[in-house]
Parts: structure tokens; sequence; C-alpha cells
């Protein structure tokens, strides 16, 4: 209570923290209703008075202080309605503009006051309502534009259905669904995903198949397909299918909880051009209060003028130079960019790291699941000893199918698609670290490691060629062969993501130096390097040496980017200027670990960032530019006696208005 007052006495207002619906309290919307109201009931009054005015003797011109007569006055009733008018309009910024007078800390709350007292003191009363009721008018949309950013976040949070459908026990042992909220569902629970829905909790398929969305995630585009096993995400949209899953996760820790949690902490990241902004707005209203208290002093004295000319002047100067639209327009910018990334399956931990990618000079990625899939494919089936390929293949798939590893489901995946059918294998048996052995028929066969077969006594020219070579590309090698002769050669590489060349050709066309920094076999490196067109590689690097790579170029290129897996790769993506991680849906820690998190294993979201960067960056300092042109522009006009109070309010607020809406542009991108 006494935090909510102190807030109170500033002329703002505070509300606790929701963790279920952070930012959806009841205090933002009812202080924007207030003084939506209240600038309306200004509006009311200012047209009441001005009817008045000029219904009973005044006229249209002279209501408007355009035709001024001998001792003509404002009648008593009219100025009250217009101070009341005056009041309404400024109820929410008189007090900021006492606490920066207490703090001695000028800013446009208090330019815009003394403005508005100004007028009020040499009868310009129309004009003081109006610019109050206008300065009103313009807060408001400024408010209501960050609101519209910001709701472009929390429409996250609607991606998370409201119930559960649990599954229970009955009394008779069968099982029931009873719809319960998410945050009362347990970890390890069992819960039914119908057609069309979306999925509730984080975990994985129990049972049935089908396709679910998971562009709201990872900004996947197409479905994926689920079968038993498969990881299931929060917020993502069940196809034509009944799924059952078990949670994983708690509600509070879903990968859709996470990312809400970061995007609201993103926004109060402040990113360097607002920083910037602030500091300039701190040296700038002081700088104008002088220009203002200078332009009303000086000319009287020297003889160039009225008292009472260059005070409206100073009163001109102090309206127009009030820095509400340079103000505004960073957060807007910075907060519609993060919604949008975020929409796209890009989360960004703050401002500073939005426009990061903007300005990177370099990019080193890891290779394994990362420019790779991390997943082993057959590249290469040699046949020896006059035997036939699909008889090579037959013989590994019998093998293989007994066991989980990843060179056998490799193998499996290859050998399925060239039609082959596993015969059957009896006294089946595998050897850690060596291999696996059986029987087909009366044949004893086996599959193994060049090493295990060189203990058993298979050695040939031919043979240590064959190994000699693929081992040199870094591949993966597997002999298979009957107790008397070895049958044939299998070659396994991690597979190049497809989308790769394109993808760092574009980054390439951007001006950035890629770089591969990487833990595996050099041959391995130099394979993907080739495909890839990438000039530079680093091969069998620890992570210490992986940091002191970075930390090179960091020295040699200023702004470099490590694009990892955010656990591996974390110290490096740490020592880098930012760290971005890839596929982070499916790692908690990636999401912690780095400064940018692609949900997705999508390559193509590299460009598309620093593409989105180069926009954000733009949209800022185009409304910077045109912010201080604008100002430029009447303080000369104000200082050649060319501008009036209207003006200065009109362009005031017609540069705010502009640069907001330039800045909700981002939200289409």
């Amino acid at each position: 209570e006494a935090i909510l007052q102190a807030v109170v006495r500033t002329g703002m207002q505070a509300e606790p923290w929701s963790e279920e619906r952070p930012g959806e309290g009841q205090g933002r919307p009812l202080a924007l209703r207030a003084r939506t109201a209240l600038t309306a009931l200004s509006a009311f009054l200012i047209l009441g008075a001005f009817t008045f005015h000029a219904t009973t003797g005044a006229g249209w011109l002279g209501a408007l202080g355009w035709l001024k007569t001998e001792g003509a006055d404002t009648p008593a009733l009219v100025r009250s309605l217009y101070g009341l008018a005056t009041l309404a309009a400024a109820w929410f910024i008189l007090p900021k503009a006492w606490l920066s007078v207490r703090r001695l800390r000028p800013d446009m709350n208090l330019l815009m006051t003394l403005a508005v007292f100004g007028a009020m003191s040499i009868g310009e009363w129309l004009e003081a309502a109006t610019v109050a009721f206008l300065f009103a008018v313009s807060l408001a949309l400024e408010a209501w534009s960050l609101g519209r950013a910001r709701r472009a976040v929390q429409s996250l949070l609607k991606l998370s259905p409201d119930v559960v459908h649990l599954f229970s026990a009955c009394c008779d042992g069968c099982s029931e669904t009873r719809d319960v909220p998410p945050a009362q569902v347990p970890v390890g629970a069992r819960f039914q995903v119908r057609p069309g829905e979306r999925v509730p909790l984080d975990g994985h398929v129990c049972e049935g198949e089908g396709e679910v969305n998971e562009a709201p995630i990872t900004g996947e585009s197409l479905p994926v397909a689920k079968t038993a096993g498969a990881v299931l995400y929060a917020g993502s949209i069940n196809g034509n299918s009944t799924l059952v899953g078990e949670s994983t996760h708690p509600a509070s820790d879903t990968v859709l909880a996470r990312i809400i949690r970061m995007v609201g902490e993103a926004q109060h990241r402040r990113a360097p051009a607002e920083q910037w902004v602030d500091r300039f707005a701190r040296i700038y209203t002081p700088v104008v209060m002088g220009l203002a208290l200078s332009v009303f002093l000086l000319p009287p004295v020297l003889g160039w003028g009225t008292w009472s000319e260059w005070f409206y002047r100073a009163l001109v100067l102090l309206v127009i130079a009030c820095p509400c639209a340079l103000v505004i327009s960073t957060p807007v910018s910075i907060v519609s960019g993060l919604a949008s990334a975020a929409r796209h399956g890009v989360l960004i931990k703050g401002g500073a790291f939005l426009e990061a990618p903007a300005h990177l000079k370099a990019i080193a990625f890891d290779k394994t699941g990362t420019l790779t899939r991390g997943t082993l494919k057959v590249s290469e089936v040699i046949p020896m000893a006059g035997v036939p390929e699909s008889a090579v293949l037959q013989l590994a798939l019998s093998l293989e199918t007994q066991t989980d590893h990843p060179v056998a489901r490799a193998i499996l995946i290859h050998a399925q698609a060239q039609g082959c059918t596993p015969l059957p294998v009896r006294d089946f048996e595998i050897l850690p670290g060596k291999g696996a052995r059986g029987r087909m028929g009366e044949q004893a066969v086996w599959v193994g490691s060049p090493r295990w077969a060189a203990e058993q006594g298979f050695h040939s020219p031919a043979l240590e060629a064959h190994i000699q070579r693929a081992s040199e590309t870094g591949a993966t090698v597997i002999l298979l062969g009957t107790r008397t002769e070895v049958m044939g050669l299998i070659t396994l590489a991690d597979e190049v993501r497809p989308e790769g060349s394109e993808t760092l050709a574009k980054l390439r066309r951007a001006g950035l130096h890629l770089v591969m920094l990487t833990g595996d076999h050099a041959g391995a490196a130099q394979r993907v390097a080739k495909e890839l067109d990438i000039e530079e590689v680093q091969a069998e690097l620890l992570p210490a040496q992986k940091v002191k790579a970075v930390e090179v170029l960091v020295a040699t290129y200023g702004s470099v980017a490590m694009v990892g897996d955010g656990v591996n790769d974390a110290p490096a993506m740490a020592r880098a200027t930012l760290g971005i991680a890839m596929g982070a849906a499916g790692s908690d820690a990636a999401i912690e670990t780095a400064d940018i998190a692609l949900m997705s294993d999508d390559l193509t979201r590299l460009p598309w960032l620093v593409g989105h960067a180069k926009r954000t960056l733009r949209t800022i300092q185009q409304n910077i530019a045109f912010s201080l042109g604008v100002k430029a522009l009447f303080i000369l006009l104000t200082l050649t006696g060319h501008a009036s109070l209207w003006s200065a309010i009109a362009a005031d607020m017609g540069t705010s208005l502009l640069v907001v809406f330039n800045g909700l542009r981002l939200l289409k991108r």
C-alpha cells in the first residue's frame, strides 16, 4: 500500500503484478478511461464556453480572439468555463509538473503547464484551454498506441486455453475427462486434446496420431506430424484427430509461459536509442526553458518589441519545444518490434537486443544442430566382394532393427526408403563400443566399427582406402560382414540443413562475415563448410577455445553474434556481442541462455531478424529526425513571429501522431 501511494504522489498509478495474467490488471484500463472522460469533459466545456461567448455579443471572431474591440473583456462565466476545461484536461498533467519542480528536473509536463498558465495570465483563455485539451488528447493517443503495442504482446496469453480435459479414474476402473484450470494440473497427468483445440500444456503424445500447428510457438508454417512420444507445446493447435498427452511441465513453466515472461521483461530493458532520447530530453528541456526566458526578456530590453508580444512568443516556444513526439516515438517502435518478432517465433529479450542485429559485422555458427540437423543420414553404401548394394542394406537393416542407436535409426530410414525389408535374426547380441552380431539362418553376421573389424582380422588395402577416404570427410563408417568376409561399408554424416545455403547467402549479401566454430572433427567441419560456402572454419575446439575464438572475432569486427544451441555454446554466446539460440522451443536452457531465441529450427529466421532489426532502427531514426526537424522549424517561425499557440500545439500533436503510427507499422512486418 505504501508503494502504491508513493507512485500516486508522482501522478501515475500502479497495480499489483499478476503472474497468471501480467499486465491485465484493472489499474491501466481505469486510468485510461478516466483520462478519456476528463478529456471529453474538457472538450465539452470549451465548446460550451466558446458558444456562450460568441452568442452573447462577442461574435464568432471575437470569441476566437481574432477580432478585438476596445474595452472588450472575456465574461467571468466564460473564464470560469475555460478554467474548468483547462483543469479537466490538465488533471493528470499537473501532479507530474509539480513533481518535476520538486525534483528540479523540468520535463514536458512542466513546459506545457507553464505555457497554459502563461496564456491565462495574458487573457488568452480559449488558447490556454485548447492547449491543455490538445496536449491531453496527445497524451491519450500516446497511451493508446503503447497499449496497442503491448496488447499485441499480451495476445500471446490468449494462445493458452482456460481449461484442460484431464483424465481421472472412475470407481469402476475406467477413466473419464473433467475440465480443470491448467494451473491445477500436476506434472505427469494425462489430458485429452480434441480436434481443432489448442494444446493446454507442454507434454508428449501418449495416444493418437495427427498433425499440430506449432506456428504460434515456433513460427513453423507447416503442420508438424505427431505420433506417440512426440513433443507437444502449450498454445499449438491440434488438427483433425484426438490426441492424448502427458504433461511434462506445470502451466507456469511451459515454453509459452516462459515466452510471455521474457517478452514482458524485455519491455523494461531499454534500448540504446531509448537511453539516448532520455539523456537528450534531460538536457533539452532545461535549455528550452532558458531559451524561452531569453526570448521573453532580451528583445523588450533591447527595444525590439513589447513585453506582451515577446511573452506570447515565449509561450509558443514552450509549447512547440515540448518533446512529446521525441519521447514517445522510441518506446512505441521498440514494443512494436518486440511484439512482431514474438509473432514470427523470434524471442528477443529487450530493446538493446532488438537493435543489436542491425549493427552486426560477423556471425559465428556452431555446426552440429545449427548448420546441420544434428542427426545422422546415410551418405553412401559401398558393397564389396561382389555383393549387391541391396544385400548390404538388407543385412544392415536386419541387424540394426534390433537396436535404437542413432546409427541404427539412420540406416532404418534409408533402407526403408529403398524398399528393403528385414530378415529374421536370432541369437542377437550387442557389444558396447564395438557393434552387434547374430545369425541369419545358419550364417553368422555382424555389423560394427572399423576398429572392431580390424580386431577380427579383416584387413585389405581396398578396405583401408575406403575407410580413410570416409574418415577424411568426418563421416561415421560402419562395416558389415560374415565370419569369413566384409560384405560392405556404410558411411553416415550429419545432414546439412536444406535451407542453409540460401540463408547464409542472404547474410553474406547483407555484408556479414560468416565463421564456423565447432568441436567436431576437422574433416566433418570442412565438408559442411564447403557445402555452405563458409570460408573461415575453426574445428576441434573445446568450449574455452570457442570463447577465445569469439574474443578474437569481437576484437576484429566489433559486433559479433554467436549462434548455437544455447547449452554447450553458452560460454561463447555469453562472450559474443549477441547470443542467438537455435530451436529454443526444445530446450529449457536455451531460452534462459541466449539474448535472442529462435523458437524453431529454422535458419531462415536469421536474415529476417537482421532485416527486422534494421527496419526497427530505421523507424526510430526517422521518428527522431522528423520530431527534431519539426521542432527546429517551428522554433524559427516562433522567433520571427509567424507561429501561434494554435499552430504550435497542432504541430506538436500532429508530429506525435505521425511518429506513433510510423512505429506501429512494425506490428505488420
